[in-house]
């Protein structure tokens, strides 16, 4: 019997089975097969570093989810006196700020130091400016920085840098708007003991160093 000729057909058509073709493996396969094979290398890396240094971060010190927030928001909120006193560590919801020469810092992480009962909760929620230098923790608790030498409000200004740059605890979180002062209105006077303030300098001292070493 005589096949008839199809001009249509392929050749080798009916000879063999046809190699199945694959199908493609979808991207989101792909993603998560990329995905897994990180994480894997991740744990991997963390293991070896709990290993070796008994951390899973190579040594390095992860900012607190606070600063990551405030990495991504703007450093540059507005408060008046009366706002910033909210922030004085008297209600446990709300975080700790402090300001020194206008500057407002987030020294939340610090609160066994800045919070009620704490050595230096008097900072809280207000500018103390000039009791930083003065160490006159009772009757300097003010911004008002008239009369002072130059090198004291350098030594403000220190401590100011060391809370914006000096600390992994503390960071900048906005700036107080104060009043102008009235240039006729008396310097705060000196503390009543002489010698209360190199004591209070030297209290300061030790604060700045044991909020450095607790950072």
């Amino acid at each position: 019997m005589s096949t008839r000729y199809d001009p249509k057909a392929k050749p080798g058509a009916g000879r063999g089975r046809a190699r199945p073709v694959e199908p493609p493996v979808p991207l989101l396969a792909k993603i998560m097969q990329t995905l897994q094979v990180l994480t894997l290398m991740v744990a991997a890396a963390g293991a070896l570093s709990y290993m070796i240094n008994g951390n899973f971060t190579w040594n390095y010190k992860l900012p607190s989810w606070r600063r990551i927030q405030n990495t991504w928001m703007s450093s540059d909120r507005i408060f008046t006196p009366e706002e910033l006193k909210q922030y004085d560590g008297t209600d446990p919801s709300k975080p700790i700020y402090l300001a020194i020469m206008g500057d407002v810092f987030d020294v939340t992480e610090g609160r066994s130091y800045y919070g009620p009962g704490g050595g230096y909760h008097f900072f809280a929620g207000r500018d103390a400016a000039r009791a930083y230098i003065t160490g006159c923790f009772q009757t300097h608790l003010t911004h008002d920085i008239r009369g002072l030498t130059p090198d004291q409000i350098k030594g403000i200004d220190d401590w100011r840098q060391f809370y914006t740059s000096g600390s992994e605890k503390y960071f900048k979180v906005g700036r107080v708007v104060h009043e102008p002062i009235d240039p006729n209105t008396p310097i705060p006077p000196p503390c009543d003991d002489g010698a209360s303030a190199e004591q209070g300098q030297a209290a300061a001292g030790t604060s700045s160093s044991s909020s450095s070493s607790s950072s």
